[in-house]
């Protein structure tokens, strides 16, 4: 099997197992496919990428070619991203607790937008700022997109965000209109993760538009991310043309009947841009039957791809070679982790296999890296980028002496 015109068996010898691979020819297809289709003739556009999902500096490299802003949830995502050289300004700050330390380091490293989530959080940011920093203001729209819960960030009792009109959304504006540094730009939210209904997105924009009413100035708009993907037959993702036309015109239908101005609309895709374009390689170990079940084990697990043991995420995979052959064998993709709920894949069909194939996962490609793990003190795998049939290491592999070298 070839990914982007190079071998599995290639990549295996010259990197080694577990091993994250990318092609960024589909990455960078995707990224077009939304900076090409979220454009709008009545207000400006911005597409960010969420980089929670992928955080490394050669994705980063990657959003700055293409001219894309960035969405950081963290000092130590907006740390690699200047790293990576990019424009502290088209920075977007997010998290629910951002501490004094991190509203510092952003205003010292003159991130563009700070996205306030709470009352505290303004309080906080209003007496550390001595110039000028953009703000925009988390909402909970309260629309409950059909997904995992754990996913799932705009139900009224989400950590996340600010409910209009609520006493602390009083006190925020309050704040900021007799504040001398911060200034309001506009609203942001996001309703969740991995979602297919439209309308969910639809009932989400027709708030957004009703908070600017209360403004006598255009007010930007920044509606999150949360699209779908293709993780098996199950899903039903919608093309990212599809969503952000959607998306504009909804928007553009919207300030046109409640009679509102706008200066700007954002979107925020991570998963949307990566997920696909990502594979896990792994080798297979041992082979196990049980009573009632058929493992095959493989070199990585939980450590490298926590989400089937965190959210139950379900996962396609292949053979290396025999991809073409009868799945008969109803087996089990189990790690090496010292848990019983290290399992990546269940119940998946696929032919006999013999300890050395290579199995590969598909739609890796967001939220494994970034979510990995040292358990078990397993080693972090390395990353491949592949570009026209050539690969290119981004990330090496964690080594033994990197494993402790923290430790006193």
């Amino acid at each position: 099997m070839k990914i982007n015109g190079v071998e599995l068996k290639e990549l295996k010898e010259k990197y080694d197992t577990p091993l994250y691979i990318y092609d960024v020819n589909h990455i960078k297809n995707n990224m077009d496919g939304y900076l090409n289709n979220f454009k709008s003739k009545e207000f400006q556009t911005e597409v960010l990428f969420a980089s929670k999902a992928l955080n490394i500096k050669e994705i980063i490299r990657i959003c700055n070619e293409k001219n894309m802003s960035l969405d950081c949830v963290s000092k130590g995502e907006i740390y690699t991203a200047l790293k990576a050289s990019f424009d502290p300004k088209r920075i977007y700050f997010h998290g629910n607790n951002k501490s004094y330390d991190d509203l510092k380091f952003a205003l010292d490293n003159n991130v563009g937008v700070i996205i306030c989530d709470n009352l505290g959080e303004v309080e906080a940011l209003n007496s550390l700022a001595t110039k000028k920093i953009k703000i925009m203001l988390r909402m909970n729209v309260g629309v409950d997109a059909h997904t995992h819960k754990f996913i799932v960030t705009a139900h009224v009792d989400s950590k996340f965000g600010v409910l209009y009109k609520s006493d602390d959304y009083n006190k925020i504006m309050d704040i900021l209109s007799k504040s001398k540094y911060l200034e309001f730009i506009g609203f942001h939210s996001h309703i969740g993760s991995q979602i297919f209904d439209l309308n969910a997105f639809k009932a989400r924009a027709e708030k957004m538009v009703s908070y600017c009413k209360d403004f006598t100035y255009p007010l930007e708009l920044n509606l999150g991310g949360g699209y779908g993907v293709h993780y098996t037959n199950d899903d039903s993702p919608i093309s990212f043309d599809i969503v952000s036309k959607t998306l504009i015109s909804t928007i553009e239908n919207e300030i046109k009947n409640q009679n509102v101005k706008l200066k700007k609309l954002l979107i925020e895709p991570g998963r949307s841009i990566v997920a696909e374009a990502g594979y896990t390689l792994y080798t297979i170990g041992y082979k196990k039957k049980t009573p009632n079940k058929e493992y095959y084990f493989i070199d990585g697990g939980m450590t490298d791809n926590i989400r089937p043991a965190l959210y139950q995420a379900k996962y396609d995979c292949d053979i290396d070679g025999k991809e073409n052959l009868a799945k008969d064998h109803v087996v089990t993709i189990a790690g090496k982790c010292c848990e019983s709920g290290d399992l990546i894949i269940e119940n998946c069909k696929l032919p006999e296999a013999e300890t050395g194939d290579l199995l590969i996962t598909y739609t890796t490609g967001a939220y494994g890296y970034t979510m990995s793990s040292n358990y078990n003190k397993a080693l972090t795998p390395a990353i491949v980028f592949i570009e026209d049939g050539k690969d290119k290491l981004v990330v090496r592999r964690q080594t033994l002496d990197e494993l402790i070298e923290r430790e006193i």
